[in-house]
């Protein structure tokens, strides 16, 4: 019989490749590889850091050879997008944030502005086609989240791009470091800083 920390690490193995090669919420990964394990479900379940380990290692183990440049095209569309938003200062979160990203991933950008609705307007003021809907923030509330879908030239497909909408008084709490002290998100030119340090690498 397996122990408490075996069941878990089987977990976040199988929830892994559902978040890769699927490109599902870590949430969503960790049911489905109860599902897929015949697990009970109130089998306690792995921590976001346990998973986001086995994610990177399963991109190390089968997608070493192109992971970075889908991450890559990701994080460029992201910038696209954050130029265009700047107005609303746009800070990039999730997987493409982290690097753990892949062609399956949804792109996450937070903005904050002085009026919620400021962002849903400049969207329909370009133009824009997006789906309204909510999401959950970092402090376990529910945000306005604006969907839109793009194109990645460079990836040859369409990518959601998920608008997680703030007061701009939210911006300083958005900046706290995570469990593990890293930045949880970052701005354009953090970003380009980032891209730049793991080109020089």
């Amino acid at each position: 019989m397996l122990s408490r920390d075996d069941t878990a690490a089987e977990i976040a193995a199988v929830a892994a490749r559902l978040v890769v090669d699927e490109g599902q919420d870590y949430g969503a990964a960790k049911r489905g590889a109860l599902r897929q394990l015949g697990l009970p479900p109130r089998t306690p379940l792995p921590d976001n850091d346990t998973l986001e380990a086995a994610v990177r290692e399963h991109i190390a183990v089968f997608c070493a050879d192109t992971q970075p440049a889908e991450l890559r095209a990701l994080r460029e569309l992201a910038l696209l997008w954050m130029d265009r938003l700047q107005a609303f200062r746009p800070h990039l979160g999730g997987a493409v944030w982290h690097g753990t990203a892949t062609r399956h991933s949804d792109i996450h950008m937070h903005l904050f502005c002085d009026d919620p609705k400021q962002a849903e307007w400049a969207l329909i003021d370009h133009r824009v086609d997006y789906h309204p809907g909510s999401a959950q923030g970092w402090r376990g509330e529910a945000v306005e989240a604006l969907t839109v879908r793009t194109r990645s030239e460079a990836l040859g497909q369409w990518v959601l791009l998920h608008l997680l909408v703030h007061d701009h008084d939210a911006l300083r709490g958005a900046l706290k470091p995570d469990a593990q002290g890293r930045r949880p998100r970052g701005d354009a030119q953090a970003l380009r800083d980032l891209m730049a340090q793991e080109a020089g690498a």
